[in-house]
Parts: C-alpha cells; structure tokens; sequence
C-alpha cells in the first residue's frame, strides 16, 4: 500500500497512527508536560507542588555554582565528542571500504555492546580503571618487568624511579569519566559517518587522485567535506546523550566529578526539590532542542547550495 492509498483512506491510516499517537501522548507528553509545570512550581510540603508560575526556578540555574556544573557537564561532554569522533571516522571508514563478506562483520562487532547492558559494561569499566584494575596490574608488570631487566644487565643506576609502582588514579577524575563516556558513546559517533560514508560517490575522491592530489589532499578537501553531514549529525548524538549522562559519572566519578544530571538525580530523590530538578531537566531539553536546529539550519543551508 503507497502513501497515495493512504491519503485515499484516511480511517485506515487513523487505525495504524491512533496507537502510536496515544502512546505518545501518556507516556512521553504527559510526563513532559507534567515536568514542565512543576518547573514553574514551588514546595508547599514534603510531597505536595504548587504552580505558582515563578521563573525562580530557572534563575536558580544561573547560580555560579550551578553555571560551573554545567560549564564542567559541557566540557566534559565535549571532549568525549571529539575523542570519539576522532575515534569513529577512520572506523568508519575502514567499515565503508570493506569487501562486503567482510562489512557485515564489522557492523555487528560495533552493535555488540547494545546486546550489554550499560550498568553492566560500565560496572566492568570499574575493574579495568580501579587502582588494581587491568591497566594498572599492566601496567605494574611492565614497571616491575623493566626493572628487573636493568637489574640483570647491571643498570641498576638507570632502574625506574620509586622502590614500588604508584598507580594511576582514574576512578574519580575527570578523565577517568571521560573514558567512560567514550567507551559508553563510540558506536553512535561511528553509525553515522559510516553511513555518510557508505552513501558517498567514490567517483569524486578518483577524480581527485587522478587530477594529481594526493590523499592527505584528497581527505581534507573532498572526503571530509563531503562526509561532514554525517560527522555533524555524530556529534550531535554523541554530545547531547554525554552531556546528560547520569550512571558513568556516578560510578566513575565517585562523587568527585559531578555532572549536571546527578544534580537533577539529587533534587528528587534527596533534596526533594522537585521544582528545580524540573527547571534543570528542561533547561538540557532547551539545549537539545537549540542543537537541533542548528542541525536543520545546516541541513537547510547545505540543501540550499547543492
């Protein structure tokens, strides 16, 4: 049945749309419109809000302690954006120029994680980033291997400094929660480009080489441009699930690195705040929905010049 069939019977395309609409409605309008008004509320007791239709709420966000949350949710999340796109093109590309027996492959090694829970993956990043973890215990072996090396060559002089190997802290930086967001946000920085990869006409990057230039050349100014929707569209899902992100920073910042949303956690569940927790929940809402414009404006733009 084509959408002209659909159009010609409208009782029929209701039936089909009417479930989801409804779904939509309960379940996602609903709890958001309910968010929104508690936004605009205040405490009256313990369990009961009253909307009084304040912006104090949303003032609250621009408290400078709050401002250096989000400075440091946004910075965060940033890095671990570029990391992973830095990561995800020449995946992606690898993926895209693969034999097709072989591509396959490669796509379902990028989709396994999803098949994991994320608590899981990342209670396991708790054994490889710990202080006896698989990076440190690694890295421990080396130490004590390079040691004893110099021992038995008689370089005592030139051994390692320290009489015992100090491990690298991790749990509980902000690099230690970097890691863990990249580890978490990989695959959906390498969909995307790959798929603006795959779609590529090959025919321009030959032109390009065949014309004399070389492939650095070839990359930064055939490849890379023409692939920028995808890197773009990447980033976007990449940054505004990081910077949202709650369970990594909670398990691996170890309370020391905070970011916007265990804030949000803290104003329901025990600052009973739920006025404010509001007003930050919508406050990241705004920001995504401002990233997806920007994202239509340079799709707009780029449709406009093609």
């Amino acid at each position: 049945m084509s959408l002209e069939d659909y159009k010609q019977q409208p009782k029929v395309f209701a039936a089909f749309a009417l479930p989801t609409l409804i779904w939509l409605l309960l379940f996602f309008v609903a709890p958001l419109g309910i968010i929104w008004l508690y936004s605009f509320g205040e405490n009256v007791s313990l369990v009961d809000i009253e909307t009084t239709w304040t912006f104090d709420n949303y003032a609250r966000i621009f408290q400078p302690e709050i401002l250096e949350l989000l400075w440091r949710s946004v910075w965060i999340a940033g890095i671990a954006t570029v990391i992973c796109l830095i990561i995800a093109y020449p995946v992606a590309l690898l993926i895209a120029t693969a034999s097709p027996n072989a591509k396959p492959w490669l796509l379902l090694l990028i989709m396994l994680p999803f098949w994991t829970n994320l608590l899981i993956r990342t209670y396991a990043l708790l054994n490889i980033l710990g202080t006896r973890g698989r990076i440190n215990e690694t890295l421990r072996w080396l130490w004590e291997s390079a040691n004893a090396l110099l021992n038995r060559m008689g370089l005592e002089h030139l051994a390692l400094l320290g009489d015992s190997f100090t491990p690298l802290k991790m749990l509980g930086t902000p690099s230690g929660v970097i890691f863990g967001i990249v580890y978490v946000s990989l695959p959906f920085a390498i969909l995307p480009i790959y798929s603006s990869l795959e779609r590529l006409d090959r025919s321009y990057l030959e032109a390009s080489l065949d014309l004399g230039a070389g492939q650095w050349k070839t990359f930064w100014n055939v490849l890379l441009p023409l692939s920028a929707a995808g890197v773009v569209t990447a980033a976007i899902i990449t940054f505004i699930p990081a910077l949202g992100q709650f369970l990594t920073p909670d398990l691996l910042g170890r309370g020391q690195v905070d970011m916007i949303a265990n804030v949000i956690e803290r104003q329901f569940k025990r600052a009973n705040d739920w006025p404010f927790g509001s007003a930050l929940s919508l406050f990241l809402l705004y920001i995504t929905f401002v990233l997806l414009a920007v994202r239509s404006f340079y799709d707009a733009r780029r449709g406009s010049r093609s």
